[in-house]
């Protein structure tokens, strides 16, 4: 079975987020495999552990985004591919692309990436791929099995379970649940030096800058208003009401 495990470097979910000049600071910070991206590889791993074959993991993105690779490497992945060319520009449908311009040319019968990364939200790159590439796929899966060609999937649907049949080739995002996400060992760490790693430039893809460039532009990047004190509204209960509404109405206008 051949797996391809979509991965993203991501801010550390600890890290404070710091907006200089209309942008997300890095100064300093740490960096790591988006969360959710750690249970689609740990998923890819137990699909090769069950039926044999290789997991290719690959992130489109700058040269620190090997570390997260590696990382991914040291877990127990076989391969590692990095798209990454100081060109890209690109917005989720620009990162779509590229995966496709890569992934298609490939022999696949599972691809696996996270739900969504933690930095944006958008969850759009893993199902326009999908979608590029002409395969089915089940997004926010809880749990995944195989048997030959046939996907049993369940997947999270707005706090209910939903359960779906896939043929494979297909496409799977992880949601939280699905799997506790192992730790790399010490040798694993090691045996991570010595994995084919591959390094991909557009030119090497055979995809010009402009087909990539992206569709959306970022007007703004702001931090949220200072919450402000809370008032404690005195009187009947007929009178606490008044001075609420006439509170949103004045000060927050929310009416």
């Amino acid at each position: 079975m051949n797996i391809f495990c979509l991965l993203k470097q991501t801010f550390d979910t600890e890290e404070r987020i710091v907006i200089q000049d209309g942008q997300v600071s890095d100064d300093g910070v740490k960096y790591v495999i988006n969360p959710y991206d750690e249970y689609a590889v740990e998923e890819a791993l137990k699909l090769r552990e069950k039926h044999g074959g290789t997991v290719t993991v690959v992130s489109v993105g700058p040269a620190r985004a090997a570390e997260a690779l590696r990382s991914a490497l040291a877990m127990g992945a076989d391969e590692a591919v990095l798209i990454s060319d100081e060109r890209i520009q690109s917005d989720e449908a620009g990162i779509a692309s590229l995966l496709q311009a890569y992934i298609s040319k490939q022999h696949f019968d599972v691809i696996l990436g996270g739900n969504f990364s933690v930095d944006t939200g958008g969850g759009q790159v893993a199902v326009r791929l999908a979608a590029g590439l002409g395969i089915p796929h089940a997004a926010s899966i809880t749990s995944l099995d195989i048997d030959g060609t046939a996907a049993s999937v369940k997947r999270d649907a707005e706090g209910d379970t939903e359960s779906l049949e896939l043929t494979l080739p297909a496409l799977f995002t992880a949601q939280q649940g699905l799997n506790e996400p192992r730790y790399p060992s010490l040798p694993n760490i090691m045996k991570a030096k010595k994995k084919p790693f591959q390094t991909l430039s557009l030119d090497d893809l055979g995809v010009d800058a402009a087909a990539v460039a992206p569709l959306t532009k970022r007007l703004g990047l702001s931090l949220p208003p200072e919450r402000g004190a809370g008032q404690l509204i005195k009187g009947t209960p007929a009178e606490q009401a008044a001075r609420l509404v006439e509170l949103l109405r004045t000060e927050a206008k929310a009416i």
